[in-house]
């Protein structure tokens, strides 16, 4: 029988964890859920532990790179045969997991693809503008390269290793990916957004451009 894992980073979500943890648990009932609390300083820890799920703890608050590291470490250890990542504040549906798992029967690693008329304009724009980018310098035809939900199998799981911290963890995922010449699908999910700070959005999108730009130069230098 085929294992299925869920993992949520989570950092200050008291308010989301018990519900998305319930939901993941009516959604996939069989599936092995982690969360990995990466420092909270609320009650977070504490409350995911009354789900009766796994929890692994970073006692300081390292960032979302370094809780998929460990949540994934974990998996690989435990030998399942699929992989769900989702944030834990409820802003995808853990209801289109089961998207996920379809699609990776035939591909490596799945991500989700958000639909423009669910994303506030300047998110929209953009992500428009990476996706661009991302597709012009690795040669691909993504829907959507920064999506934070995303599936990977078991040979995803060994090959993917290079996860960074901040805001392009969805892009270095892909761009391993694709280096690593794994299949990659994509499925539409549902997506709820909180508001940003003008000034956050603004260093979110130069750093993931950037990172784009200079990864991808050495992606099309290499193989080009």
């Amino acid at each position: 029988m085929e294992k299925v894992g869920i993992l949520f980073p989570a950092y200050n979500e008291e308010k989301n964890i018990r519900g998305v943890i319930k939901d993941a648990k009516k959604v996939l009932p069989n599936a092995t859920i982690v969360v990995v609390d990466d420092g909270s300083t609320d009650r977070t820890y504490e409350l995911a532990k009354k789900e009766k799920v796994i929890v692994l703890r970073h006692f300081v608050n390292k960032g979302k790179g370094e809780a998929l590291k460990t949540g994934l470490d974990f998996f690989r250890r435990a030998g399942v045969s699929y992989v769900i990542v989702a944030d834990a504040d409820r802003q995808y549906s853990i209801k289109d997991a089961t998207k996920f798992l379809g699609a990776l029967k035939n591909a490596d690693l799945v991500t989700g693809y958000r639909i423009p008329s669910d994303v506030p304009y300047a998110n929209r724009m953009g992500n428009f503008i990476w996706r661009l980018l991302f597709n012009f310098f690795f040669d691909v035809k993504l829907k959507d390269s920064n999506c934070g939900y995303i599936g990977f199998n078991k040979k995803a799981l060994r090959k993917i290793k290079d996860i960074h911290g901040g805001y392009i963890i969805e892009n270095a995922i892909l761009a391993d990916a694709i280096r690593k010449k794994l299949k990659i699908s994509q499925v539409p999910v549902k997506v709820k957004y909180r508001k940003r700070r003008i000034v956050k959005f603004a260093r979110m999108f130069f750093g993931v451009l950037f990172f784009i730009v200079k990864e991808g130069m050495k992606y099309r230098l290499r193989n080009f």
